[in-house]
């Protein structure tokens, strides 16, 4: 079945709402994630609930069924893929290709989808370290830490960011940080968590923001 770009949109925004939600996700919280009016959420989540994509529970909040949870896969899936193929094959850069992802993932043709993942050599990631679900949904999983949980003297490779927005993508272009590159910690400040690091020759200074937005991957 298909579905309107504005609900495929919802659909993402409380799959990912939901990993972080102790319980059900809030209309409040995914009218914030939308930037709409809450009346606007308690209407999707209406539509939502008719599809059978979430069940509504007043008070516990919103969860995406099976079928939702698996359209929403299927969604994000084609998003980071898109990404892949901007950055891989048309030579954008990282921090160029969400907005354009972000439009080509409401194409609906599965077969295009499947020959784009093999043309791609189905990878496992995008360029961002984020995983991509295969055609069933399963997710690769990685152990990864958060740069700021690394003490002095420990280091690791850059296998994702927290933040994706193009301006921290900017910054880390600026010190040189990208997914596959190592970083060593030369000194943690213990007042505000700040860092000194070493990645190749060039030693620089981060603040606690940047740490715990840069995922890592120790030996």
């Amino acid at each position: 079945m298909k579905y309107s770009l504005s609900e495929e949109n919802y659909l993402k925004a409380i799959y990912h709402l939901e990993k972080i939600a102790a319980t059900g996700v809030a209309t409040n919280a995914i009218a914030e994630q939308m930037e709409t009016k809450p009346s606007s959420v308690t209407d999707m989540v209406k539509r939502l609930s008719e599809k059978e994509l979430v069940n509504y529970i007043k008070y516990q909040g919103v969860t995406l069924t099976e079928k939702g949870k698996k359209t929403a896969l299927t969604i994000i899936r084609k998003h980071r893929l898109w990404e892949v193929f901007l950055v891989d094959k048309l030579n954008f850069h990282w921090d160029q290709v969400h907005e354009i992802a972000e439009q080509l993932e409401h194409i609906h043709s599965e077969e295009l989808i499947s020959r784009l993942d093999k043309f791609l050599g189905e990878p496992d990631f995008d360029p961002h370290g984020d995983p991509i679900p295969d055609k069933d949904g399963n997710i690769k999983r990685t152990e990864k830490k958060l740069l700021s949980d690394l003490k002095k003297n420990q280091g690791g490779v850059c296998v994702g960011v927290k933040e994706s927005s193009p301006e921290f993508l900017q910054y880390l272009d600026k010190k040189k940080i990208t997914i596959g590159t190592k970083i060593h910690v030369l000194g943690k400040e213990f007042f505000d968590g700040s860092m000194v690091i070493q990645v190749g020759k060039d030693q620089s200074f981060i603040s606690k923001k940047t740490a715990e937005n840069l995922y890592v991957q120790t030996n």
